[in-house]
């Protein structure tokens, strides 16, 4: 990794202000905590302007050619009746079981895919209302303890405009209907919209890996391009983003690098001779939803958040959760967005067990797993 200058002397300060501070007076100690608070924040800030500077390159890159992220056409697979000598078993799946088949390999084939119509508007608008709710309940709560930071946010709260914000599968007080259960019901209960795909892909025993929701905000910088998480043979993770409303390319939409999930990419993704190339050449989409529609991708593909514009965009909140792939076990290298009291508690299976309890009239079917909370 190449150090800049300015990075170079601001790790220098830290390094003073660390090694320094047993040899010191009490007077001095509290200068030098000043001087290492403020050194760390200056590191960060340069940190984030390289970032930024390779972001921009990256999307040069690109160039002008991506297209629009568009869900693709099934073609309805014949059922399979079954009858006479030779005929073969009787195919008793039901239509969404079988297009679910056909979307898998799509998934293998690109990695990614749009899945439109997922939740209804009237649904995504009491979400989203919900999830920003939430989002300033978490604020005030952090702002009286950064300990519980962790509690509530996926990604380090210092990130310009953009956060992961962890959501409870408890109902708040303050919520006059519970809204996230109604949600989950409708994407992952026994008629789920995205319950026969996570069926096909993961299977019920695929773990319940993240539950959050993305929110930006007008000024949030573009990311540079990236995977989740280390490259492993079998797809480790499915995520779901869906729209809470409709996003334009001015709120900063995800764009996805096709087909980049393989070893093969990934390996030239990893050599800096050949990264540039390969972003030059890369067959890209950009994830334009509206309202209710969702992306699905598999975590090692390559792709990035454009900014948020500070003139043109708007607040992008995009519900997201994701199951882990039970053929890939062992530390995935990456933490995902879920509360820490949740994680490698649930699996898709448990999720739909506790979501037909709550069909059934169980007012809280995930009690005994609390907030999620570690404090």
């Amino acid at each position: 990794m190449v150090i800049s200058s300015a990075t170079s002397v601001l790790l220098s300060l830290v390094c003073l202000a660390k090694y320094s501070w047993a040899f010191t007076s009490p007077s001095t100690r509290l200068i030098q905590s000043h001087l290492a608070y403020s050194a760390s924040d200056l590191l960060y800030e340069d940190q984030q302007k390289a970032k930024a500077r390779r972001a921009a390159d990256e999307q040069r890159l690109l160039g002008d050619n991506i297209k629009p992220l568009v869900a693709r056409k099934m073609k309805e697979v014949p059922i399979k009746r079954g009858s006479g000598f030779g005929a073969g078993k009787r195919d008793n799946r039901s239509p969404a079981q079988r297009l679910a088949v056909q979307q898998a390999k799509v998934m293998t084939r690109d990695g990614v895919m749009r899945i439109d119509n997922t939740l209804d508007g009237e649904t995504c608008d009491r979400m989203r209302r919900h999830v920003l709710r939430q989002q300033e309940l978490a604020d005030m709560e952090t702002e009286k303890n950064m300990d519980l930071s962790e509690d509530y946010y996926g990604v380090e709260n210092r990130r310009k405009h953009r956060c992961d914000l962890l959501l409870s599968l408890m109902p708040n007080e303050e919520d006059e209907e519970d809204i996230t259960l109604e949600v989950l019901q409708k994407v992952l209960g026994e008629k789920g919209t995205l319950r026969p795909i996570y069926e096909e892909l993961v299977s019920n025993d695929g773990e319940f890996y993240e539950f959050a929701a993305v929110i930006t905000n007008p000024g949030s910088d573009r990311q540079q391009i990236h995977p989740d998480l280390p490259q492993r043979k079998e797809a480790p993770l499915y995520v779901i983003f869906l729209a809470l409303q409709d996003i334009t390319e001015a709120m900063g939409p995800t764009t996805f690098l096709l087909g980049t999930h393989t070893q093969k990419e990934r390996s030239k993704f990893d050599d800096h001779q050949r990264k540039d190339e390969q972003l030059a050449n890369a067959n890209s989409r950009l994830a334009l939803l509206n309202k209710g529609d969702a992306v699905l991708f598999d975590a090692r593909i390559l792709h990035c958040g454009n900014a948020n514009e500070e003139e043109g965009g708007s607040t992008r909140a995009m519900f997201n959760f994701s199951f882990r792939n039970p053929k890939e076990t062992g530390n995935l290298g990456y933490c995902g967005s879920m509360r820490p009291g949740y994680v490698g508690k649930m699996s898709l299976g448990d999720v739909g067990v506790a979501l037909a309890k709550h069909d059934d009239g169980f007012a809280s079917p995930f009690a005994k797993y609390g907030d999620g909370l570690s404090h």
